[in-house]
């Protein structure tokens, strides 16, 4: 099964859309832009998406991208 990544638009300030872009690149993934996931304090303070709706945080948007590769490795063996 394909992951699902799920990013709000208002994150975008973090670099959160570049991190998807690389995503998109290399994964074979459906990746879906929201304006708003509803988790607003963490939207607030920092670059975040949700990877099969588990939330994926880091302190900036190239940590982002690792951990969201990480998530998907891990989904992935977990199947």
């Amino acid at each position: 099964m394909k992951p699902i990544i799920e990013f709000c638009a208002n994150n975008a300030g973090f670099g959160t859309g570049e991190a998807i872009r690389k995503v998109r690149e290399l994964q074979d993934c459906d990746v879906y832009e929201y304006g708003c996931l509803t988790n607003c304090g963490t939207c607030f303070m920092f670059p975040y998406v949700l990877v099969d709706g588990e939330p994926v945080e880091a302190e900036n948007a190239d940590r982002l991208y690792e951990r969201i590769l990480l998530k998907i490795k891990e989904s992935a063996s977990a199947d």
